[in-house]
């Protein structure tokens, strides 16, 4: 079987993950998928921080609906916010479906002050038979040149 080379899978609550992924599909035209929690957080920031503080705590993995085939690919960009110094719950839960051995993943997380905190580690311990390259990181308050950004970091990993 031919692996395809490389998929994009993420979850964004407010669209600020969504829009450095889709950068991403722009300068690579490869496959994107957003996951989907059965259950939808709430609108509210508020009561969405309150439910993902929770969960984190407690450890529970919110079922996602998404389906993915990942056998396929060899190289995963893998987007979450960061959740109370995590990845989002429906990453977690994405990785905990998955055995990704032998895979590459090329994280990216996007922040709104709190910078990357401990999301690389818990994402080495979840994929501890996964080559993880060098994150991509951005506070997600206004960032003048995303798209820039994005092409050096890809250009640093040697996807482009």
């Amino acid at each position: 079987m031919d692996l395809l080379d490389k998929l994009i899978v993420y979850y964004s609550w407010s669209g600020n993950t969504r829009k450095i992924a889709q950068t991403i599909k722009e300068l690579l035209g490869c496959d994107i998928v957003e996951l989907e929690p059965e259950q939808t957080y709430p609108g509210s920031y508020r009561e969405t921080v309150e439910e993902a503080k929770k969960e984190i705590k407690s450890g529970y993995r919110r079922p996602i609906k998404t389906k993915i085939d990942v056998e396929k690919y060899n190289i995963l960009f893998l987007g979450s916010p960061n959740w109370w110094g995590t990845l989002a719950v429906p990453i977690i839960t994405f990785l905990s479906q998955h055995d990704l051995s032998n895979k590459k993943i090329a994280p990216f997380f996007s922040h709104g002050g709190g910078g990357m905190q401990n999301m690389l580690e818990d994402l080495k311990k979840l994929c501890p038979k996964s080559e993880i390259l060098q994150p991509f990181v951005v506070y997600s308050g206004g960032k003048k040149d995303l798209k820039k950004d994005i092409e050096v970091w890809l250009k640093r990993i040697q996807v482009l």
